[in-house]
């Protein structure tokens, strides 16, 4: 897709992968009702049908690279190549994400801060590349931030968190070992300051120290969400539960909140996970929300 103005801030998209699985396993207690209302704004035939059971939840996995002044950030990091994962589906992937990196216009070399959302598997897996049978970061000139909350849950909770815990050793202690990484706390200004540069806001809920992205400089704001909002059929059921939130209820709240900030207003959203072009705005509709894409 092509990039995003935002005033005097760039921002492109960066794919990995497309991974679909059965909608039900990742967000049990969806109905007939809520999906024939977000088919209404949603037509996705390939995954979305009005019968629950059939229907996907496809997960585009994908980063997003902010160019503000003469910095290059990028934001949550996929899944990575050649690393051992519980999970089948990342399990030793081989996928064209650095290609499509430099596709975009960028070399590893020019990326100058790396930013995860949270520290789930899917956000931190291009943290690292192998080389000769070693782990070392794969944007050698960039710093990296990490938040304070996940770092030392993922920490100290291995046996609880194995997913994620088998990235955490692969993705991020690599990282600390080098010099590269940072521990912050998620309410911060990054660059310039609050309201207009790059800040973090604390999201917490689908894991203990999510946080979402702010950039603003001269022109609309944009937020990266990262996990808050994972699929559009959220945006109606922001109340169910996802597989992997660490706090359900938590989660929730989070998800409703952001939704209220967002709705209606000028922001664009750039979701982890939403396919398409990913980019676009929250509506009110109802007694819920809706989702308006930038043209793919």
């Amino acid at each position: 897709m092509a990039p995003i103005k935002l005033g005097k801030i760039t921002v492109h998209k960066v794919h990995e992968m497309d991974s679909p699985v059965p909608l039900l396993s990742q967000l049990p207690g969806t109905t007939s009702e809520d999906l024939r209302r977000l088919m209404r704004w949603y037509d996705q035939p390939d995954e979305i049908t009005a019968d629950p059971e059939s229907a996907l939840m496809t997960f585009s996995v994908h980063s997003w690279v902010i160019e503000v002044d003469g910095l290059t950030i990028l934001i949550d990091t996929c899944c990575g190549n050649h690393k051992n994962r519980a999970l089948p589906e990342v399990h030793q992937l081989d996928t064209r994400y650095l290609e499509n990196l430099r596709a975009a216009g960028f070399a590893p070399e020019d990326i100058d801060l790396v930013m995860c959302t949270h520290l789930h598997f899917d956000h931190i897996g291009w943290n690292t590349r192998l080389e000769n049978g070693r782990w070392v970061p794969t944007f050698p000139q960039a710093r990296y931030l990490f938040s304070r909350r996940d770092f030392e849950y993922f920490r100290d909770n291995p046996e609880g968190e194995a997913l994620h815990n088998e990235a955490f050793l692969d993705s991020i202690v690599p990282v600390m070992e080098a010099g590269q990484g940072e521990i912050v706390d998620a309410d911060i200004a990054i660059h310039r300051e609050i309201g207009n540069g790059v800040w973090l806001e604390p999201a917490y809920g689908h894991s203990p120290g999510c946080c979402t992205v702010h950039a603003q400089h001269g022109g609309a704001p944009g937020i990266f969400w990262g996990d808050v909002i994972h699929h559009p059929v959220q945006l109606i059921r922001h109340d169910l539960p996802f597989a992997f939130d660490t706090d359900a209820p938590a989660a929730s709240r989070t998800r409703k909140a952001v939704m209220e900030h967002v709705a209606d207003t000028d922001t664009i959203c750039f979701p982890a996970h939403f396919r398409r072009s990913s980019a676009g705005q929250v509506k009110r509709d109802g007694d819920a929300f809706r989702y308006e894409f930038l043209s793919d």
